[in-house]
C-alpha cells in the first residue's frame, strides 16, 4: 500500500468517527468540535487530491468562520441537554428512513464510478484551481449557483428577523432622529454669577474670635 492511500485511509477514518460523534455527543460544545475535527479530515483529503485551493477554504471559511461562531452561539445560549434528548428515540424510525435513502441515492450516484473503475483518471492539475473553479460556477453552473445565492440570502433575513424581539426593559432609538438633533438639543449654557471667597472668613470663624 503507498503511503498516499495509507493517509487517505486515516483521514477518512478520523473523519467517519468524528462525524459519528457528532450526532452521538451529549455536550454540544464537543459536537461543534468534533464537528472542527471533521472539517479538518477533509480538508486532509482535498490536499491528497493536490485540491489546495478547496483545503485552504474548507478550513479558513467553515473551520475559521462558520465553526468559530457555532462554537460561541452554543457557549452563549445555555441550551438545556437534557430537554432537547426528551423523546429523542421516538425519531429514531424517522431518521432512520432518511439515513436509509440518503445511501440508497449515494449509491446510485457512486455505483456507477465504482463499475467503471477503469476508465481514465482525470488529470490532477485541473482540480480545485480557482480558474477552473470559476469557469465552471459561472458557465455550467451559474443558474445553481444564483439560486443557491438567493436561498442563502433568504436565510440571513430570516435569521435577523428572528432575533429582532421588542423588549420592554431594553431602550433604543430612532437612527432617523438622531441625525436630525441640533445643537441647541443636546446642549444648554446657564449663566452663573461667579462666587470669590480669597481673603473673607466664614462667619462661624469671625464669631469665635470676638468671644472672650
Amino acid at each position: 500500500m503507498e503511503f498516499k492511500t495509507a493517509l487517505f485511509y486515516a483521514f477518512a477514518a478520523i473523519m467517519i468517527l468524528a462525524a459519528t460523534r457528532v450526532i452521538t455527543a451529549r455536550n454540544p460544545v464537543h459536537a461543534a468540535l468534533f464537528l472542527v475535527l471533521s472539517f479538518f479530515s477533509a480538508a486532509g483529503i482535498w490536499m491528497l487530491l493536490e485540491a489546495e485551493f478547496l483545503a485552504i477554504v474548507l478550513v479558513l471559511v467553515y473551520v475559521g468562520a462558520v465553526m468559530v461562531l457555532f462554537l460561541f452561539v452554543v457557549m452563549m445560549l445555555d441550551i438545556d441537554t437534557g430537554r432537547l434528548r426528551e423523546n429523542f428515540w421516538s425519531y429514531l424510525p424517522v431518521a432512520s428512513f432518511v439515513g436509509v435513502i440518503i445511501v440508497l441515492e449515494m449509491a446510485a450516484v457512486l455505483w456507477r464510478s465504482f463499475l467503471s473503475f477503469d476508465t481514465q483518471a482525470v488529470a490532477a492539475g485541473n482540480i480545485g484551481g480557482t480558474k477552473e473553479l470559476g469557469m465552471l460556477i459561472f458557465t455550467k453552473y451559474v443558474y445553481g449557483f444564483e439560486i443557491a445565492a438567493a436561498i442563502l440570502l433568504v436565510a440571513i433575513v430570516a435569521a435577523v428577523a428572528l432575533t429582532l424581539r421588542k423588549r420592554k426593559d431594553t431602550k433604543h432609538f430612532d437612527p432617523a432622529d438622531a441625525v436630525r438633533v441640533k445643537r441647541n438639543d443636546r446642549l444648554k449654557i446657564v449663566k452663573i454669577a461667579p462666587v470669590t471667597t480669597r481673603g473673607q472668613m466664614p462667619a462661624a470663624s469671625a464669631e469665635t474670635k470676638e468671644t472672650p
